[in-house]
């Protein structure tokens, strides 16, 4: 089963993104997703494979943000894609059945719709305002992640939901009770001057409630 905590990466160089990614790793985290907007190509390219290369020495997953066809060139463990991107049964298409592919979500209709089109987890927020998205879709609270939870059950929809957008420690036990599988963070995780620290306590809130 997928790990509950991704890591969504931040950084405005090749530089900074490798400094925080590595952290991250270094600290016991094992899922990556690469975020490095408006950028050129040959720069992505580079921060891509560099990234490849260490989730690799570290085992953790890899996935690549918004770019298909960078994930599918670098071979990427898989992609993850925003709601104006691609449609998730057309990578799926072209990536093949062997790869993740995520799909963001703001309502239970966008959960449905990816579910149909063979996405492997969804990326479900914002849970509360974040500055790392420009363009924010509605604030789901608490109240919003507990409806859309009970519409995946009440639809026998099994697919993983982790909750994204502004989350911080003391959010993790309440969400976890909503039915999502795990959570993905940037900010707290890239700011963070005890990371390893951190991520053991994320971990422990996350996997709380789970049999071994």
């Amino acid at each position: 089963m997928y790990n509950k905590l991704q890591y969504i990466s931040q950084g405005k160089t090749i530089e900074e993104q490798l400094y925080n990614i590595h952290h991250a790793l270094d600290s016991g985290c094992d899922w990556i997703q690469l975020r490095f907007k408006n950028q050129t190509a040959k720069d992505t390219f580079t921060l891509a494979e560099a990234v490849k290369f260490l989730c690799e020495e570290y085992l953790a997953n890899f996935i690549v943000n918004d770019n298909l066809y960078l994930a599918q060139q670098i071979a990427a463990d898989g992609v993850h894609l925003g709601l104006t991107d691609m449609n998730i049964a057309e990578a799926r298409a072209i990536l093949g059945n062997t790869k993740i592919i995520g799909g963001t979500a703001n309502t239970f209709e966008d959960i449905e719709n990816h579910v149909k089109n063979g996405c492997d987890y969804i990326g479900l927020g914002p849970f509360r305002f974040t500055a790392t998205k420009e363009k924010l879709s509605p604030i789901l609270g608490l109240s919003g992640y507990f409806n859309i939870l009970q519409k995946m059950k009440n639809s026998n929809i099994q697919t993983p939901v982790y909750a994204i957008g502004g989350i911080t420690i003391n959010d993790i036990s309440p969400l976890m009770e909503t039915g999502i599988h795990g959570i993905a963070v940037s900010g707290m995780i890239t700011k963070s001057d005890q990371k390893e620290k951190l991520i053991q306590q994320l971990n422990e809130k996350l996997y709380a409630n789970v049999s071994v």
